[in-house]
């Protein structure tokens, strides 16, 4: 994974995966390979899909890169502790999934939690090692 800060100040780590190189066939595997994980964790309730691809879409004024083919986000929460109300400023968390030409970018912030962040990276080497099982 690659460690970034998108617009000089959001903390997010990003994979591409080479569409060769995982058992997923679109947009929704990879999606559904994420819900799973979430479902299954005691600590986390999924909250919504959001199709970001028809949404932007939609609108009079949409932009959506030539090279993207679809988008969604599945939109979770680790809800564990809740100390203040600030918080709830830096929840739910959020996967994001792209159809590239090639490959399927996934993407997420930083949370803010290091050991629900650790859980995040390691569903996504999960999903990059599914290939090679």
């Amino acid at each position: 994974m690659q460690y970034t800060h998108f617009m000089d100040k959001y903390p997010t780590h990003h994979l591409d995966i080479p569409k060769s190189a995982t058992t997923c066939t679109s947009v929704d595997d990879i999606i559904t390979f994420f819900r799973n994980k979430v479902e299954i964790d005691q600590r986390t309730c999924v909250i919504a899909e959001f199709d970001h691809y028809a949404h932007t879409k939609s609108l009079a004024d949409g932009e959506i890169a030539e090279n993207i083919h679809a988008a969604k986000h599945l939109v979770f929460c680790f809800g564990i502790k809740l100390p203040n109300p600030l918080a709830m400023a830096v929840r739910p968390r959020s996967i994001g999934v792209c159809e590239m030409d090639d490959s399927f970018a996934v993407s997420f912030m930083e949370a803010p939690n290091p050991m629900m962040h650790e859980v995040m990276l390691s569903w996504v080497a999960e999903l990059q090692e599914a290939k090679k099982a």
